[in-house]
């Protein structure tokens, strides 16, 4: 991108026949240097090739292929940019910003890893500079962003763009059908090449939609708005009737700078553009922004008492009639680097594009919003619209996460417009019911989705035993599953938090009534000889209270097992006083104890081992009865582990008809 040569290099003076006689007479490295200074980069970089052919001193040679590296990556040539920051260190050029110039360039390139090493080395010559670091950062974190890109979709709009730069877009009109932009493009006024760019001065151009969504051939605005000067960055207030632009001026040996013009529209043209009186003529201002409001105009800026280069500053008036206040640099948005092209959005967030943050490469576009404590929270806006080139000068339309946006990223030309949107995020469960213990498939079954947004919606699940709703986003949701002969079940959901589409996968497991039903999560172990619960016993009985208040109408026999040691009788007792003890634990959380009996089975019943178990302890095979005998033909080590799972408590349910008294 020629950021920081259009606009910002105010003035550039095409040079007269004379004055290029005159310069034939110099020493031709002083030519160089004199175009380097003059912003007439194109120019500046044959005129340093010349002169590093023809000087002889290595410590000069040195210096000229530095600045021939400066060059390229000021007209937004990476890559031989690369080269020749390169060749510089081979050379030892003596300055260690060369590492860090290098790392850039490696960085816009994507080569992350051998950017870092580069920015490593700058970051042990220079300690004090937390731009090593950074850069380190951005490395790291380029590569995390690649790989997992958000969910905003971008398009390249080959309707705008030319095999020139074209950037800067902003919607003209309300239903955002008219696009105005800048561009260098051949039908750009004024006869004469930018000394920066070697391309044309710059014109505002606009394109209409037609009815069938087709872009018309984009032409220039009239001469009230375009000048043989630069004139872009166009933005429009909230009812598109004042426009704010920046115009460029330069005449011979005079420099204007570059100032904030405005314009009134009149029906289809635009009256005569006046500059806004904000400063002195030779003051450098550009890519304004404008609130709703047209209260506080935020512009560009390298005027002395800022942060660092290229700042963004703020103005602000009390009336739309009334003069502009004092200039106030925004510090917390400004780093030593380059802020540049700010947009207001309708919302009151900030965006812009820096290349002093963290970040891809290059300039990347950041959200800013002002916190309640006047500090403000900046975000990268990551991968796709950022990339290690250069991305800027973003708009959005008012109401929906869809406009344009610049990028010299790999395309047709230089800088170029792309399209974004982001699309409704799509959230969808997709879950089948399961019997809980033969893991069969339960076709037939009814399933509610429950929002928290009081929206309840039912299917029924197909011949696969599987059921799925489409969710909404920032929703809690339960799936509620009931079949005869079966317990309600249910699981939970939520797309709280969120920010990308997603497939969530569920089961509900139903247990079958006709049958003895462990309890969910972990069974209710005991300790040798005792009955008090264990802690971890609190897990499955608390689900157990969740299923007794999921299916009011159910009264249930709690089932306490022992294992084989110790006498029969001792073994009754003991499982009697551990099934009371899940009944006292379930009354005193508010179960109606008419719904509960507790009934103790010592060591009659041993443990049948499930599919489940049998995958938890590989070595009990499935179907196999835990009785005493094949307890005791295990190993020491594994014996206790089966005691363990016969010393258990079950349910199985009495009546589905129970009526809560009164």
């Amino acid at each position: 991108m020629k950021y920081l040569v259009y606009f910002l290099i105010a003035g550039l003076m095409i040079l007269t026949p004379s004055e290029g006689q005159a310069q034939r007479k110099k020493d031709q490295t002083a030519k160089a240097r004199e175009a380097y200074a003059a912003g007439e980069y194109t120019l500046a970089i044959d005129l340093f090739k010349d002169a590093y052919n023809k000087v002889s001193d290595k410590e000069v040679k040195k210096e000229l292929i530095f600045l021939i590296a400066e060059c390229y990556r000021i007209t937004n040539q990476p890559g031989k940019a690369e080269l020749r920051y390169k060749q510089a260190i081979q050379k030892e050029f003596p300055n260690p910003i060369i590492y860090m110039r290098y790392a850039d360039a490696l960085r816009m390139d994507e080569a992350y890893e051998d950017a870092m090493e580069q920015y490593r080395r700058y970051k042990e010559l220079v300690p004090d500079d937390p731009r090593g670091q950074d850069g380190i950062t951005s490395c790291e974190l380029a590569m995390e962003w690649m790989k997992d890109p958000s969910n905003y979709e971008i398009e390249n709009m080959k309707y705008f763009n030319s095999r020139q730069s074209d950037f800067s877009p902003y919607h003209a009109s309300d239903d955002y059908k008219i696009v105005y932009f800048t561009s260098s493009r051949e039908e750009a006024a004024g006869n004469d090449l930018h000394g920066g760019t070697g391309e044309n001065f710059s014109d505002i151009f606009q394109s209409r939609m037609d009815r069938k969504g087709k872009w018309s051939v984009p032409v220039a605005l009239d001469e009230n708005i375009n000048t043989e000067f630069e004139d872009g960055t166009p933005v429009l207030n909230d009812d598109y009737s004042t426009m704010y632009f920046t115009r460029c001026q330069s005449n011979k040996n005079t420099n204007f700078g570059c100032q904030i013009y405005t314009a009134r529209r009149a029906g289809d043209t635009w009256s005569k553009a006046e500059p806004l009186p904000l400063a002195d003529d030779s003051i450098v201002i550009a890519h304004p922004a404008i609130t709703a409001d047209e209260l506080t105009l935020y512009y560009v800026s390298d005027i002395s008492g800022g942060v660092g280069g290229k700042d963004i500053w703020t103005v602000s008036r009390d009336s739309k009639g009334g003069e502009w206040g004092k200039p106030v640099n925004m510090e917390d948005i400004n780093t030593v680097d380059d802020e540049m092209f700010p947009f207001v959005h309708n919302d009151g967030s900030l965006y812009f594009s820096s290349n002093g943050r963290i970040g891809l490469g290059g300039l990347d576009i950041y959200k800013a919003n002002e916190q309640e404590d006047g500090s403000w929270k900046i975000e990268n806006l990551k991968v796709p619209i950022n990339s290690s080139a250069d991305d800027f000068g973003i708009v959005f339309e008012k109401e929906m996460e869809r406009g344009y946006f610049s990028s010299s990223r790999k395309g047709r030309g230089n800088d170029e417009i792309y399209m974004f949107v982001l699309p409704p995020m799509k959230f969808n469960v997709i879950g089948e019911v399961r019997d809980d213990k033969t893991d069969a498939l339960l076709v037939n079954t009814r399933v509610k989705s429950i929002g928290s947004d009081g929206i309840t919606i039912e299917t029924t699940t197909g011949e696969d035993g599987a059921f799925r709703f489409m969710l909404k986003p920032n929703t809690d949701y339960v799936f509620v599953a009931s079949r005869e002969n079966y317990l309600n079940g249910k699981e939970r959901e939520t797309t709280k938090g969120q920010d990308k589409s997603t497939d969530f996968r569920t089961t509900i497991y139903l247990s079958n009534i006709l049958e003895t039903i462990e309890l969910s999560n972990s069974n209710v172990f005991y300790d040798f000889a005792k009955w008090d619960l264990r802690p971890e016993a609190m897990v499955s009985l608390d689900k157990l209270i969740e299923t007794l208040t999921d299916n009011p109408t159910i009264t249930i026999e709690l089932m306490a097992h022992t294992d084989a040691r110790d006498s029969e009788e001792f073994n009754l007792d003991l499982s009697q006083k551990r099934a009371q003890s899940v009944v006292d634990y379930l009354i005193e959380r508010g179960i109606d104890p008419a719904r509960l009996s507790a009934k103790g089975y010592g060591e009659g019943i041993p443990k049948t081992v499930t599919k489940r178990i049998s995958e938890n302890y590989s070595f009990l095979p499935e179907g196999t009865v835990l009785n005493e005998a094949f307890v005791n033909s295990l190993p020491l080590t594994r014996q206790e582990e089966a005691h363990q799972l016969n010393r258990r408590t079950e349910f199985q349910v009495l009546r589905t008809d129970y009526k809560p008294a009164g």
